[in-house]
């Protein structure tokens, strides 16, 4: 599903852009030792960043509900971003991700210690040449469990070790389930399924996030008379789907075409969609 590499990099901290990757935090900063730490990711290419706005908002709420108070509006972290893409070729594709952490605190975070960091590196969008995937033994936690509303760092561990479950078992990623049973997403990435024309996605319950690229692609589903239907997803559906995809920042629109031992192959509506999230992305005026 894609690999960060560590390519060309800007990191813009404290009022100053750095080549590369700085040092910036320590052993008693309390985004490491105590996880407040929340990150978005937009991307980059061709002259256009789609959603940037979505994402800096984001960004925003996701350092308050963590208890943070960030310092920087959403329309001046989408400044610093294309201040930041702009050191780059013209032709690089690129990860735009504005981070919020804390300096200190004990057990909560100080939410006047709240630091800023933008960083943009290299990062090539994947072919859609497909993923495979199995069932996790891990799940989402609920709401009331975890900070799932924001994208928190401290997410991310569970989301490591259902990955590498799954490429332990000679699969690329794996379906989460959420507290209940139902299908959440994939490990990183929010799911779809298509089954006789129609879509389906796993209704947002708390467990996981609405994921921005998500939600732009039910719209253009709509908007090109594609029939979309949010539902609780027992994970046996897969089984029985004529195309799985997801849907993440990362890849945008990506096929997956195995599921346990089904295979799949990559499946018109699902490039039909993937074209037009990039038709759209490079006409950013047609709404």
């Amino acid at each position: 599903m894609g690999h960060v590499g560590q390519g060309e990099t800007w990191t813009y901290t404290d009022g100053i852009w750095h080549e590369g990757n700085p040092p910036i935090m320590g052993a008693r900063t309390h985004g490491v030792w105590l996880s407040s730490t929340v990150f978005d990711g937009a991307r980059a290419f061709k002259g256009v960043i789609p959603d940037l706005d979505l994402h800096c908002e984001r960004a925003i709420r996701s350092a308050r509900i963590l208890g943070m108070e960030p310092m920087l509006s959403a329309t001046e972290i989408e400044e610093l971003s294309w201040e930041g893409v702009a050191r780059f070729a013209s032709s690089a594709e690129l990860y735009v991700s504005p981070m919020f952490y804390a300096e200190t605190g004990f057990i909560m975070p100080e939410p006047t210690s709240t630091r800023f960091v933008l960083s943009i590196f290299e990062a090539p969008l994947p072919e859609p040449t497909g993923f495979s995937a199995c069932k996790s033994s891990f799940r989402r936690p609920a709401r009331d469990m975890a900070p799932t509303e924001a994208k928190a760092s401290c997410l991310y561990p569970n989301v490591g070790r259902a990955v590498k479950e799954a490429n332990d078992k000679g699969f690329e990623t794996a379906v989460m389930l959420d507290p209940s049973g139902n299908v959440a997403e994939f490990s990183y990435t929010n799911l779809f399924y298509v089954k006789k024309g129609t879509l389906f996605t796993p209704a947002i319950n708390g467990t996981f996030l609405n994921g921005i690229t998500r939600q732009r692609v039910i719209k253009l589903a709509l908007q090109n008379d594609l029939h979309v239907i949010e539902k609780a997803i027992d994970f046996s559906e897969l089984l029985e789907a004529d195309e799985i995809f997801g849907t993440g920042n990362y890849f945008k629109v990506g096929p997956c075409t195995a599921i346990e031992d089904k295979k799949l192959a990559i499946g018109p509506i699902t490039m039909r969609l993937r074209d037009l999230y990039f038709q759209w992305a490079l006409n950013p005026d047609k709404k």
